[in-house]
């Protein structure tokens, strides 16, 4: 990969988790907790959400260094929320936690419905560009719902599970190094793909689009 298109994917990247932390914090307020709209979470200004290691090391070090991993991923600082303000803790708490890999599926079929219009125009490199995206917004959709902190699916074993928060916050300590391990198997890797991929020609094959479009 060239430095100009893994500039690219790291643009759609940062795009693309922006809007998944903007659905936790919109999601957040409508359950009846502003922490995230006070700390100014609720914004889709890049800035605010950036995580050094989720945001800025693993995905460059994933995209520049040869066999890091088959695809860019990453994650973004995670929105604050204080539980004791929500209407229903147990279901808002997944509601929230369930928002960002949501709004991930949602920017996908965006995506690739633009990509119909923009092939039935002509423009097949924005196409590409456009499948692209989408395909980077389904892997962080279920790349998210790994059970293991500081990713989404853990919020759903925490309540699945009964979890108490101080148990959580001890899982929570060595979680980005679980994560970093678990992307060394082959298997797990393999898994992300099958299920990102089927979903994409799914949609593909919904919305109308050639599958060998670029």
């Amino acid at each position: 990969m060239d430095i100009a298109d893994g500039l690219i994917q790291y643009l759609m990247l940062v795009s693309l988790l922006t809007f998944h932390e903007f659905a936790h914090a919109w999601t957040a307020g409508k359950c009846g907790d502003d922490t995230a709209r006070l700390q100014g979470r609720l914004s889709l200004n890049p800035v605010v959400h950036i995580d050094p290691i989720g945001t800025v090391m693993l995905p460059l070090l994933t995209l520049f260094l040869p066999g890091a991993a088959r695809f860019l991923i990453g994650w973004a600082k995670p929105v604050p929320f204080n539980y004791h303000n929500l209407g229903n803790p147990q279901r808002d708490e997944v509601l929230i936690a369930m928002a960002g890999p949501g709004m991930n599926l949602l920017l996908a079929v965006a995506l690739v419905v633009a990509a119909r219009v923009l092939e039935a125009a002509g423009a097949g490199q924005v196409v590409g560009l456009c499948l692209q995206a989408a395909t980077l917004s389904l892997v962080l959709c279920f790349f998210n719902l790994i059970p293991v902190p500081p990713l989404d699916g853990s919020h759903v074993l925490r309540v699945a599970a009964n979890m108490s928060f101080e148990a959580y916050a001890q899982f929570a300590r060595f979680g980005f190094l679980i994560v970093i391990v678990l992307l060394q198997f082959g298997i797990v890797r393999q898994v992300l793909s099958n299920v990102t991929y089927s979903t994409l020609f799914l949609l593909l094959r919904l919305a109308g689009v050639p599958t060998g479009v670029p």
